[in-house]
């Protein structure tokens, strides 16, 4: 299964991590050293030119998505309810 997470990105759901409030990187201290450290190793794509509602951590990649984490869960099937979403 596919997950579309912006503009014409889309990812393999069996390689999504986890799905992300970007507010989390304004508030958790963890969160925001994580995003440099992975943003120095150029691990980072921003999707699109609209400002990022979430980020989307995958096995190698984490996407800045302008698309919600309500609705990039509302994306998900049931095979992958199990994963969590973290919203503020």
């Amino acid at each position: 299964m596919f997950i579309h997470i912006g503009s014409d990105q889309i990812i393999r759901a069996s390689d999504l991590i986890g799905i992300f409030d970007m507010s989390l990187k304004e508030t958790s201290k963890l969160i925001r050293h994580y995003l440099q450290h992975e943003e120095k190793k150029n691990r980072i794509i921003v999707i699109g030119d609209e400002e990022s509602k979430s980020f989307v951590v995958t096995r190698t990649k984490i996407y800045f998505s302008p698309i919600s984490t309500k609705t990039l869960q509302k994306r998900m099937s049931v095979p992958y309810s199990d994963i969590k979403i973290v919203r503020k």
